[in-house]
């Protein structure tokens, strides 16, 4: 299945998406829904408060992606120790523009 991905852009200087990209590859965690998983795009939020994540999410969408994940660490804060306070309203906006056409789950592993 062909997923999408978006990060919390604070992030990016810490994490790789390591964890993101075992827990696909494996098949667990959030991703067991979507075996065989494929990632099609990897992608920031665009920064506080999420100002691309909406667009990014479409974008994926119209290009193939079958569901949206927002990563752990926007939900959980990992590695920087403060989850975005921005989290539930960029989730809701998201799944608000996709209009329930594919998926929206957010987090990513555990």
């Amino acid at each position: 299945m062909k997923v999408g991905i978006i990060r919390c852009q604070q992030t990016e200087d810490m994490c790789a998406g390591m964890k993101d990209f075992l827990a696909a590859a494996a098949g667990k965690d959030a991703f067991a829904v979507a075996v065989p998983v494929e990632i099609m795009a990897f992608v920031s939020c665009g920064g506080c408060p999420g100002k691309r994540a909406v667009a990014r999410a479409k974008w994926m969408q119209e290009r193939g992606a079958e569901i949206i994940y927002l990563a752990s660490c926007i939900k959980n804060g990992r590695p920087i120790g403060m989850p975005c306070p921005h989290h539930q309203v960029m989730y809701d906006a998201i799944v608000k523009k996709l209009e329930g056409a594919i998926p929206v789950v957010d987090w990513t592993h555990s």
